[in-house]
């Protein structure tokens, strides 16, 4: 079974999708809607990382239920939002949001997969658990990429047509 396998590779990317949100809430500081939703979103990705952890050792793997918080120091966060601030004067604040928000939801897109996946096999095994946090998690994953996707979709003329 290789069940642990798919459940290491989801911990790590929904960390590294949390961690993502966390950085691009901070560079754009200055976008008040993109700055908080980006936070409560990477909360939604931090619960789904200590879910995972919790259910690993049924399967064999034993997770950091924390999800790894990258370079999200004092320091790091400091920097981007003043830079957040000073790319909020010029005129490429705009491509650098498009940048981000594809890159989140290219993301959240390979996290939603990795859900379908635990989900089927969940249902193959008959293993309500696991079924029950795939039930749980998945949905809120797709919200995070209608919110990505509809943010690219309310930028994008504007940015790009400029």
């Amino acid at each position: 079974m290789k069940i642990g396998i798919v459940l290491r590779g989801l911990h790590r990317s929904e960390s590294d999708l949390a961690h993502e949100l966390l950085v691009v809430s901070e560079r754009h500081k200055a976008d008040h809607e993109m700055y908080h939703l980006a936070r409560d979103l990477a909360a939604w990705s931090q619960r789904h990382v200590r879910e995972i952890a919790e259910l690993a050792p049924s399967y064999g793997e034993d997770l950091d239920p924390d999800p790894d918080p990258g370079d999200a120091t004092r320091l790091g966060r400091a920097v981007r939002e003043k830079s957040s601030e000073l790319l909020g004067r010029t005129s490429s604040p705009g491509l650098l949001k498009l940048r981000d928000l594809r890159e989140l939801y290219v993301k959240a897109s390979g996290v939603s997969v990795d859900w379908e996946m635990l989900a089927q096999a969940a249902q193959g095994l008959r293993h309500a658990d696991l079924l029950a946090l795939t039930q749980r998690c998945h949905p809120e994953t797709l919200r995070q990429m209608r919110w990505a996707n509809a943010m690219i979709k309310e930028s994008s003329t504007q940015v790009l047509v400029s």
